[in-house]
């Protein structure tokens, strides 16, 4: 007798409509699949529309257009759009554009025939989902199941919690008013990106990191001239000092106790210590899903967990943690799950930081290229050498390519300035193919475009590289010259 097939609601379940869970859903619609998105916001989209990527950006982009900050180097530094920034202002664009974003991904959903389920997700049992609304429940059945439910903000013991003066980064956004100084712990992505926002609006600003340098990971010049631009906004930056830890004064401001022995007042206190994943409610120990010690779903390279059935992506399996990568996991384990056959992922990812000014990022550091050995040269283009720079004022940016001396196969691109996020893409693209310097060299970009600049770095490069071929051989090789020395400190001995 023939093995029946069991019967499922779904063919697709998705807990979480971030990034990950939407296109993980859309693409099992395409495919014909019966697919179904549970949130426990009545409003899709996740934390990186309401609480994450999408609120935080918008609120820089108006910071950026009311305080005139693209417009001091024409103007003055004087120069203002609006000379009182209120709160108000900027949580106006944010909430309008959030609003607008959710009509889009809803109206996406629903035209491929997804359908939307507001509650919480739980497993209980191989295929099932219990979805809890209130006193309201109900069991839903799927033959694959995608966990997408991102993270929240860490808050570490000892800080003192009020979301009034000590925040995290999920209620920074929802203060009644701008304060007059601001405390950032932690000189992560979000800490430099808050801490830059809100000292390009003239607010006293002090970020404390317990390493040597924030924004650990950046290429160390990048760094340098972000550090150099903050410190010029008046922005205090303190590093290899730990926070102990902090609490409210009796007059309602905060307090930041230091390992030195520094305290530090300020009107209000951002905590950005990192963020913790959505698992909690998703009873994964049921189904003995397996986790990292960070709590982290871990995942094979087809975003299947220790249960074949159930995949995880975005932010709830960690690093890289990005908005990006998370709507290509959600792409690509629906792909997985239905036996769709896919391109092998490209290994190229592109980093984006938005701080003011912005950091894009793609490849090798000179950090590592050095620890591993790499035979590397650098090409250098600042944006005051390139007319487009002058026309929308950023004197100070900066865009580097690192290439292999020999190959002159690009390594990494690493930009600084207006539109780094945007700019490093082309980057992106001429790595993806192994491409070098000489097809940056080969081709024409757009007269003005912050984009010659690629040109002007790839031929300062290249003029390094060129300075060196007629050197004696022994000079000009730097691994021909180590089995030289081996071979005449042999025959000494």
């Amino acid at each position: 007798m023939a093995k029946k097939t069991p019967q499922f609601d779904y063919d697709l379940l998705v807990i979480g409509s971030g990034p990950g869970g939407q296109k993980a859903a859309i693409q099992a619609a395409k495919l014909g699949k019966k697919t179904a998105v549970i949130d426990y916001n009545p409003f899709v989209g996740g934390v990186c529309l309401h609480d994450g990527t999408i609120p935080s950006k918008s609120f820089r982009e108006a910071i950026l257009h009311l305080s005139g900050y693209r417009e001091r180097t024409h103007y003055g530094s004087a120069y203002r759009v609006k000379n009182r920034v209120e709160m108000a202002d900027l949580t106006h664009r944010c909430a309008a554009i959030t609003a607008d974003i959710e009509q889009t991904v809803r109206s996406q959903l629903l035209r491929n025939s997804v359908d939307i389920i507001e509650g919480i997700g739980s497993f209980i049992g191989k295929n099932e989902v219990r979805v809890k609304r209130g006193p309201k429940e109900e069991i839903l059945s799927a033959k694959y199941i995608v966990i997408a439910t991102g993270t929240r903000p860490r808050r570490p013991q000892g800080f003192e919690y009020d979301g009034k003066v000590i925040l995290d980064s999920d209620g920074i956004l929802h203060m009644e008013k701008l304060p007059k100084s601001l405390c950032i712990v932690g000189g992560g992505v979000i800490g430099c990106e808050y801490g830059s926002m809100f000292s390009a609006l003239g607010i006293k600003v002090t970020i404390v990191e317990a390493r040597d340098q924030v924004l650990g990971f950046v290429d160390r010049e990048l760094i340098d001239n972000l550090v150099y631009t903050l410190r010029s906004q008046k922005a205090t930056i303190i590093t290899n000092d730990k926070v102990v830890r902090t609490a409210v004064s009796p007059d309602g401001r905060a307090v930041t106790f230091l390992e030195s022995g520094k305290r530090i007042v300020s009107e209000k206190l951002l905590i950005s210590a990192g963020r913790i994943p959505n698992t909690e409610k998703l009873n994964l120990d049921l189904l003995h899903i397996k986790r990292s010690d960070r709590g982290n779903i871990i995942v094979n390279e087809n975003y299947q967990t220790s249960v074949k059935h159930v995949y995880a992506v975005g932010d709830v399996i960690g690093f890289p943690a990005l908005a990006s990568t998370s709507l290509e996991q959600g792409r690509r384990a629906a792909c997985h799950a239905f036996k769709l056959q896919d391109a092998p992922f490209n290994p190229v990812l592109p980093f984006g930081i938005f701080t003011v000014p912005e950091i894009g990022m793609v490849g090798k550091t000179e950090a590592e290229l050095s620890n591993d050995r790499i035979p590397y040269e650098t090409g250098i283009a600042r944006y005051s050498e390139v007319e487009k720079g002058k026309i929308v004022g950023d004197t100070t940016g900066v865009l580097k390519i690192l290439f292999h001396r020999t190959t002159r196969k690009v390594l990494g691109v690493h930009v600084l300035g207006h539109d780094a996020t945007e700019h490093v893409h082309v980057g992106q693209l001429i790595m993806s193919f192994d491409g070098t310097i000489d097809h940056i060299v080969q081709n024409v970009f757009n007269y003005p475009s912050i984009c010659q600049a690629y040109k002007t770095a790839a031929l300062d490069g290249l003029n390094k590289v060129v300075a060196t071929q007629n050197l004696p051989q022994r000079f000009a090789d730097s691994e021909k010259l180590a089995k030289l020395e081996k071979e005449e400190n042999t025959s000494i001995n």
